[in-house]
């Protein structure tokens, strides 16, 4: 099976938080159920549409081979099962910035930068959430309504 580096379930708080930027794209604003992670993501609602108050699951993996092995770089339609049959929306991108940031009298927290073709993902949280993701590593981000 293939090791996930990070899965939660969002609740989508708002649509475009700083206001319409593009005609096909927007910026979600979400807060995760188990580990409570904030997210900014943005999606191309074109093609999967999100409204404030959807709820889905996020999943970051480091290849869509359901025995984990390592991906290729090319993409192949040979019609063998993968990971990305379990979702309804699916990128790939790298992991471009990690940081920690650590106020007075508060726990740290890191905050992690994707960027999946121009679409950026702002993952802010526990630091534990972030072991396993190293910077310049490239990630398949994956999205399921529920």
């Amino acid at each position: 099976m293939a090791e996930h580096l990070f899965e939660d379930i969002f609740d989508v708080l708002r649509i475009d938080p700083d206001g319409k930027k593009f005609d096909r794209v927007n910026r979600i604003e979400a807060r995760s159920e188990q580990s409570d992670m904030y997210m900014q993501l943005d999606v191309a609602t074109d093609i999967y549409p999100m409204s404030a108050g959807d709820k889905f699951t996020m999943v970051l993996a480091p290849t869509l081979n359901l025995d984990g092995t390592p991906d290729t770089g090319f993409y192949t339609q040979a019609g063998r099962k993968t990971l990305a049959d379990k979702y309804d929306y699916v990128m790939h991108g790298k992991l471009y910035k990690i940081s920690e940031e650590t106020k007075a009298g508060q726990l740290p927290k890191v905050e992690i930068y994707a960027s999946f073709g121009g679409l950026l993902m702002l993952l802010k949280g526990d630091p534990s959430s972030a072991a396993n993701l190293e910077l310049d590593q490239r990630l398949f981000l994956l999205m399921r309504k529920v």
